[in-house]
């Protein structure tokens, strides 16, 4: 058994660390206060082959694997963790789930643009009563000739305030068995936003409105029938999300071994202070521990989807690994670290919202159990009738 990447992955590896300190590094902390999605490196990475990695070339992308998005997320975060948002735009959630599913026409009109990093589509699936109990959506779509009218809203919706397309999960019918999947577009007539709001982490989103919103024929991605196909793909999401818990937890372990090698109290480095050191002894400890869960599940999926199990221990691990790093490195640099002069505090702030987004811890552990137990565990109470 080999833990060391082979020779074209160590190359691609190094390619992608080149392109971060040549062209992310020097703007990496003014970026991150920057409220708008960063179209000028969504089309260096495209120019670069960093978007797509994962989709076939016969559907535009590169042909890669799952394991070369998750090499490619770490190498950008270690210098931008910002950028490391724009790898995951590219490769995985919504943009993926289009190349599985899309029809050609789909893939010229929405797929194309947003490989070329022109454009950056959001994804409508929580609502204000939907959460993590997804299947209780109640945007419909109702027959309209050939077409639909959708009704409903959405909230927490990825790149809302900057999305032009957005996929939008809904309702053609009861139970999951009628969730399905449109395509909408901004500007299309009774689709409405509200106010940008911001997380505690900087971006901003916007509530997403529909009011009787046509949707033609050909804007359906998935539907009726099509919710199980959706949530495969969430798996992927959900490895892009912990590979950058997991990365940003290592640029602030990296910022803060670098700070306590340097700043002196006492007389003497802060780095020979025992209490200190136990902290990063048993933060890389988790955060390589983690790593490899990451890694495994990625290397498992090969070119497919990844194995649910795999990934919830992955997410579960990374998000805890990557927030505690993040903790202990901002405890250590004091005042510094709380302090928006450094990007530690970035990442302490963005790595805490992944343990929400894409699944909380509580729902990871509940899909752990369930592997464990070989057994369903329904939240839902049980009707009594």
């Amino acid at each position: 058994m080999d833990f060391e990447l082979d020779t074209e992955r160590r190359l691609f590896q190094s390619t992608v660390g080149k392109l971060a300190e040549q062209h992310l590094k020097d703007g990496a902390l003014a970026r991150v206060r920057a409220p708008d999605y960063p179209f000028d490196v969504a089309r260096l990475f495209a120019e670069n082959g960093l978007f797509g990695i994962t989709i076939p070339e016969e559907k535009g992308g590169q042909g890669g694997t799952l394991l070369d998005a998750v090499i490619a997320i770490e190498q950008i975060a270690l210098v931008c963790p910002k950028s490391a948002d724009i790898i995951q735009a590219g490769n995985f959630g919504a943009i993926r789930t289009l190349a599985e599913y899309a029809t050609a026409a789909q893939r010229e009109k929405y797929l194309a643009p947003l490989l070329r990093g022109e454009t950056v589509i959001g994804l409508g699936m929580t609502e204000a009563g939907a959460g993590s109990a997804v299947t209780d959506l109640q945007t419909t779509a109702r027959p309209d000739g050939a077409g639909y009218r959708v009704t409903g809203g959405k909230v927490f919706t990825s790149h809302s305030a900057d999305a032009d397309t957005f996929l939008v999960y809904l309702r053609f019918g009861p139970g999951t068995g009628g969730i399905g999947s449109v395509i909408l577009e901004r500007g299309m007539e009774g689709f409405f936003f509200g106010e940008p709001s911001s997380y505690m982490n900087g971006e901003r989103w916007c509530a997403l409105y529909f009011d009787e919103v046509y949707v033609p024929p050909e804007n359906v991605l998935l539907g009726p029938g099509g919710f199980k196909k959706q949530i495969s793909g969430f798996n992927a999401e959900r490895i892009g999300n912990a590979a950058r818990a997991q990365a940003l937890g290592r640029f602030a372990f990296d910022t803060a071994r670098d700070y306590v090698h340097e700043r002196r109290q006492f007389g003497r480095p802060l780095a020979e202070f025992q209490g200190l050191q136990w902290k990063f002894a048993d933060s890389l400890m988790k955060l390589e521990a983690a790593r490899l869960l990451l890694f495994r599940a990625a290397a498992g999926a090969d070119r497919g989807l990844p194995d649910a199990q795999q990934t919830a221990l992955a997410k579960l691990a990374c998000n805890l690994a990557g927030f505690e790093a993040c903790n202990e490195a901002l405890q250590a640099m004091g005042g510094l670290g709380f302090c928006d002069e450094s990007l530690v505090e970035y990442c302490f702030r963005k790595s805490r919202g992944w343990q929400i987004a894409g699944g909380s811890l509580e729902m990871m552990r509940n899909r752990i159990a369930e592997g464990i137990f070989e057994r369903r565990f329904p939240q839902r109470p049980e009707v009594v009738r």
